[in-house]
Order: C-alpha cells, then sequence, then structure tokens
C-alpha cells in the first residue's frame, strides 16, 4: 500500500476521500473535453500522458492496492484506510514517523469509491494506457458486485485513534455514484437499471453542501449531464442539476460577500472553504450545461471570496494575494515551528472558517467568533486551517474550467 495522497495534515490515506478527490481531478479533465494539457513540473511530465492523468494515477493505484485480492477472505472489498497506530505530533518529516502503520478492515464505501473511480478511470486513461484501462475496470466491476453482495459493512464512528474515523451510516448515494460511473464507462443496462431504481436519481441531493467524502450523489449526477450518454430521462437529470445551481447563486446573491453557503444559524462547518468550492462546482457545470452567463459570473463571484473578498480580508489559498494563508495545519509544511521546513506550496487551500473551533490555538483566540471570523492562520488551528486533499481537489477543478474560459 505504498504511493497516494496523505489525506491531510498527517500520514493517514483514506480511500472515502481518496475517491471525491480523484472524482474532482479526473471529472476537471473530462468535463473540459480533455483539454487539460499543462506541465504541472511533476516527476512524469513528459510522458506523452497530460500531467493531472498522471497525478490522479498516483492515488488511483493506491486505492486500487487497497482491494482486497482474489482467493483471500472478503475479496474484492475495499480496505477503509490505514494511517499510524497513535496520533503523532508536529513538525514529523514522513519518513522520520516513528508509529507503526495499521491497515484497517474492509468497508461498503470504501468499495463503492473505488468501483466509482476506477470506473472513471477506465473510459479516460484508454486512450493512454489501455492495460492500466482494462484493469481498472475489471477492478471497478469485481467492487461494485462485492459491495452488493455485503452492502452493510459500515466503518465504526469509534475508529479514530491515530487518524479519523471517516465513518458514513448512508451509503445509497455510493452505490448511485458506482453505478452511474459503469454505466458510462460501459453502457450496460445492469448499471442503468441500478441508477433508475436507486431513490437518489429523483431526490434532491443538491443541499447545504453539495457534495464530500460522504455525499457522493451529486458526483453521479453532474458526470451522468455533462458526459455523453443514453440513459432514459436524461433531461431530468441535467435539470436538477441546473436547479441545485440556481440554488447556490440565490444564496450567494443574498449574502454581502457573494458566498454560496449559507450554513443554519450562521454556524460555519468545519471545511467552510471545501464546502463553498463543491458548491462552486455545480455551478460550473449549470454552465456547462447551458452556456448562460450567470452561471460563469457566480463561479467567479465564488472564487473572489476564496481568493480574498471575505470578512479577514486574506486570500485562503497561498501564494496568492497581498495577504494570503501561508501556516496551514501540516506536519512537514511546517516552516511556523521549523524554518528549514517549507511553507505549504503555492495554490494550497486553507479550510476555512469554522464556528465549532474545536483546536486549543482556535479556542484561545476566537472565542466567542462570529462565522467568517472564526479562522486563524496558524499551524495549530487544525479545526479552521488544514490542508486537505478533497477541498484542494475542488479548488483544481474550478481553476482548470475557469482556466478553459473564453
Amino acid at each position: 500500500m505504498r504511493g497516494g495522497w496523505y489525506d491531510a495534515g498527517d500520514h493517514g490515506k483514506y480511500v472515502v476521500n481518496g475517491g471525491i478527490s480523484v472524482w474532482g481531478l479526473l471529472a476537471e479533465y473530462e468535463h473540459n473535453r480533455g483539454s487539460r494539457k499543462l506541465d504541472l513540473t511533476i516527476p512524469e511530465s513528459g510522458n506523452r500522458v497530460p500531467d493531472i492523468l498522471d497525478e490522479a494515477r498516483w492515488e488511483l493505484e493506491f486505492l486500487l492496492s487497497m482491494q482486497v485480492p482474489a482467493g483471500k477472505a472478503n475479496a474484492g472489498l475495499v480496505h477503509h484506510k490505514i494511517h499510524d497506530q497513535a496520533w503523532t505530533g508536529l513538525p514529523l518529516l514522513p519518513h522520520l514517523d516513528p508509529q507503526p502503520r495499521e491497515l484497517h478492515p474492509v468497508s461498503t464505501a470504501a468499495t463503492l469509491n473505488l468501483a466509482a473511480t476506477a470506473a472513471q478511470a477506465a473510459r479516460i486513461y484508454g486512450r493512454y494506457d489501455r492495460a492500466f484501462a482494462t484493469r481498472a475496470l475489471s477492478a471497478a466491476r469485481t467492487a461494485y458486485a462485492a459491495a452488493k453482495a455485503h452492502p452493510d459493512l459500515l466503518a465504526p464512528e469509534s475508529d479514530g485513534v491515530g487518524g479519523g474515523a471517516y465513518n458514513d451510516t448512508k451509503v445509497s448515494d455510493d452505490f448511485y455514484w458506482a453505478a452511474a460511473e459503469l454505466y458510462l464507462t460501459t453502457g450496460e443496462r445492469k448499471y442503468a437499471a441500478d441508477i433508475l431504481a436507486s431513490p437518489e436519481h429523483t431526490a434532491d441531493v443538491f443541499g447545504q453542501v453539495a457534495f464530500d467524502w460522504a455525499s457522493t450523489a451529486a458526483a453521479a449526477k453532474i458526470d451522468l449531464a455533462l458526459i455523453p450518454n443514453r440513459l432514459p430521462g436524461l433531461s431530468s437529470v441535467k435539470s436538477q442539476v441546473v436547479k441545485g445551481a440556481d440554488k447556490y447563486l440565490a444564496i450567494q446573491r443574498q449574502h454581502p460577500y457573494g458566498v454560496a453557503y449559507s450554513p443554519a444559524n450562521n454556524v460555519w462547518d468545519w471545511g467552510s472553504n471545501s464546502a463553498i468550492a463543491n458548491n462552486l462546482v455545480v455551478v460550473a457545470a449549470a454552465h456547462r450545461i447551458t452556456g448562460r452567463d450567470r452561471y460563469r459570473d457566480g463561479l467567479l463571484t465564488g472564487l473572489d471570496y476564496l481568493f480574498g473578498r471575505n470578512a479577514l480580508n486574506i486570500s485562503y489559498v497561498t501564494g496568492y494575494g497581498e495577504v494570503a494563508s501561508q501556516n496551514q495545519h501540516s506536519r512537514w509544511y511546517a516552516a511556523q515551528l521549523d524554518p528549514s521546513l517549507p511553507h505549504p506550496p503555492a495554490g494550497t487551500l486553507a479550510g476555512g472558517p469554522n464556528s465549532s473551533i474545536q483546536d486549543p490555538v482556535a479556542q484561545s483566540l476566537l472565542k466567542g467568533c462570529t462565522g467568517q471570523f472564526c479562522y486563524v492562520d496558524d499551524i495549530g488551528s487544525w479545526a479552521t486551517n488544514e490542508l486537505t486533499i478533497n477541498w484542494n481537489a475542488a479548488l483544481a477543478h474550478l481553476i482548470g474550467y475557469v482556466a478553459e474560459l473564453d
């Protein structure tokens, strides 16, 4: 189980958060009709494969390695996560981590995350590496069948020592997402039947937060709406995506800083910047579907918030803006604690305001804070200033789309 992305500021790797992050990058490439060929200066540059696909494959290979091989107990199912036996302190470079690594049990949610992303990969990588695409599709089919045979293997909430629990009691959205990606890749009727039979198909899944690692139905609907296919009633899916975007634009118009996010009682969530970015992914999809300027303008307005037009007058993206976050919570991008270590690289999105201020640093500085003011650029504030793969994938998705706009 080597390779893959560290989930956040520690050394844990989680299939369920890796899944939605891979989806964000692959969807960025696929929704832009495969035009993302920018040189990202990663080690794989120059191999005739778009760098964004090379980067996503680094995580995909890890996700594939988490699947139980044929002939073993739980064959086809996927392990939920791998991380340290106990929590570690800051700073700590990965190769100096003294803790034993533990592989945690399989789960239905993790299995369906692999089914969805591997199916997505199978249709995207075929033109660059047919063998990998074939392998990915086989893994996706196997995972989906295994999940259907074991639909209630849920990660326990109590498994939070040394890493996050990432527990999720609802997996109907993950089944829907996996069926959608398998249908888009294969066109097979059995997957279409599962899509149409899912309660998620007609449900309004575009809530306060459109999607995250625990709520993936919106990812399925966005792909169904944007990738050519022959699903019966497809116009209804497209209409749902557009109505979801309209909902977020209506919220945005009522907000003095143009934020497409309005939590109940102004209680901002952990990773509020992720919620905002994910809602904007829906707005971008609506622009792709309709071509209407209001969705493009709404997307740009939403990005303005992340880049500094907010109550704190700070860009949450490292390296962009006269005043920008630079001390995100990380064990290795830890210049605040050890000047010999770097700050997070330019382009890193911080988690953002969090009304619950769970960490001691935030509690000491932000007691009584309101909404957007519940943030501090301090490496110790894991509740407000964490860096993670899922919200940075969302930012990459949005920036990729904006870069393609004329």
